[in-house]
């Protein structure tokens, strides 16, 4: 039979004319040779995995993992079709498989950090945990073609990521306050430093504009008087060439008539009066010309002076105002700040607290279980012993090495005594053979009465091998 294989397909052929395995996108399948279709396409597997950081401290770890044969290499082909075509990609066998190579990894690598390095180095965590997995997975000819690790959750019980998260977003907010504050100052301290140098630009082009204004007019005034002068300058000369001429006149006429001489006296007292008047009005306008001078200088110079100091006193004004409003502001910084480190005390203290109570919480817990522990292996030894109390107690003592204890402080307390034992016998009772035994013999017979004695003040016997107490 010929087989063909689907594009994202293989054929896995075994049998008779070949080796191992053979694969092929077509082929013969002849009698006696065995045809398997598997298929290429990546599958998606959704994972929670529950880890433990080197605190001891639990999280989950979600992921998803689109893992599927690795078609551009034919060894990782023959691995995937020797040891999983077989099993569907979606079967129990698969899921399992690569949910405990993937849960088997991250818990080795979060076990080797703390959850704050598991936290911050997050992305290098990630791309650890793909790398360790992808190795592991070679093995069976799978390639990890997209992994997708959502963010760290808590165990329930376990809020250590969501106390983190309150702590930044509590900076965060605090730092939001102080960069809101400072843009609210920085932005109200311009405005002000604009307003006063646009006050200060106004004033000054103000003043200069009437200096220039007052300028102007007086060299306006200056022309005007000098064009007058002028003019009546030439004027003057216009009638002195009259004059003249009329002079002239006046003198031929005498050589003809005999009045001509009064007539050129008369013309002549005629034109010095009239340059006395001429004279005299120069030298008033000149005056009024000297006059207006002074006073648009004064005038002038005293506009300036007043504009000067107006500016000074409001420019003082407005000194003092800024001093005022900075001192405000101090203030309100230096309150905004005892109030700030009184929250963050507040909040320390309190996590202080709450660290402080968990760990009394897990000791206690750590002390029950360890009570429940001992009572546990001391009812598993008394049954072994058949309920036997005093068998339970010689062999806690023994296993605890009481009676080396006992002996070691007993060797301890008479050690560099060096002690002498003599026994005295004058030989009138017995022979002498026996002379040494009575006396052992009498250190034994006041052991009864001994551990009698112990017995009734501690409850204590005494081990089998030395002896058992009678019930009378």
């Amino acid at each position: 039979m010929y087989r063909v294989a689907k594009a994202s397909e293989y054929l896995v052929i075994t049998g008779i004319g070949i080796k191992d395995i053979k694969l092929a996108k077509k082929a013969w399948v002849f009698p006696g040779q065995s045809c398997t279709v598997f298929e290429l396409s990546p599958v998606n597997y959704t994972f929670e995995v529950q880890a433990m950081s080197s605190e001891k401290l639990p999280f989950i770890l979600p992921a998803v993992f689109t893992i599927g044969p690795r078609v551009d290499d034919t060894d990782s082909l023959l691995k995937y079709a020797r040891l999983l075509s077989s099993h569907d990609k979606l079967s129990n066998h698969v899921n399992e498989l690569v949910q405990g190579i993937i849960e088997g990894e991250t818990r080795v690598l979060a076990a080797s950090m703390t959850m704050e390095d598991v936290f911050r180095g997050t992305k290098s965590f990630k791309q650890e945990v793909f790398d360790k997995v992808q190795l592991e997975l070679n093995q069976f000819g799978l390639f990890i073609y997209n992994a997708n690790v959502k963010q760290l959750v808590d165990v329930p019980g376990h809020e250590y990521f969501s106390y983190l998260g309150q702590k930044i977003q509590m900076e965060a907010a605090n730092q939001a306050k102080v960069d809101v504050a400072e843009a609210k100052m920085k932005g109200e301290v311009g405005a002000k430093m604009r307003e006063g140098e646009t006050q200060q630009n106004a004033a000054r082009i103000n003043a200069e504009t009437k200096i220039v204004s007052t300028q102007r007019n007086g060299e306006g005034v200056k022309e005007e008087i000098k064009v007058k002068t002028e003019v009546k300058v030439f004027e003057n000369e216009r009638e002195a060439e009259v004059a003249q001429a009329n002079s002239d006149l006046a003198q031929k006429k005498a050589m003809w008539e005999k009045t001509a001489q009064v007539a050129k006296v008369e013309a002549t007292k005629a034109v010095a009066m009239r340059e006395a008047e001429l004279q005299r009005e120069v030298e008033r306008m000149n005056a009024l010309t000297r006059t207006e001078k002074l006073k648009a200088e004064f005038l002038s110079k005293a506009n300036v002076e007043y504009e000067t100091k107006v500016q000074e006193a409001n420019w003082e004004l407005y000194r003092q105002q800024k001093v005022a409003e900075a001192t405000l502001f101090e203030k309100e910084k230096e309150a905004q700040a005892e109030k700030a480190m009184a929250e963050a005390k507040y909040f320390r203290e309190q996590k202080a607290a709450e660290a402080e109570l968990f760990a009394k919480k897990k000791e206690a817990e750590g002390l029950m279980l360890m009570g429940q522990a001992q009572g546990a292996y001391l009812s598993t030894l008394l049954g072994a012993l058949g309920g036997n109390y005093t068998n339970l107690r010689d062999y806690l003592m023994i296993n605890s090495g009481m009676f080396q204890d006992i002996a070691r402080t007993n060797a301890e307390a008479i050690r560099g005594l060096h002690p002498k034992i003599s026994i005295w016998n004058n030989g009138g009772e017995g022979s002498d053979s026996g002379v040494g035994m009575k006396d052992v013999a009498g250190v034994y017979k006041m052991l009864p009465p001994l551990l009698n004695t112990v017995h009734e003040q501690t409850g204590m016997l005494p081990p089998p091998w030395m002896g058992t107490l009678s019930s009378d």
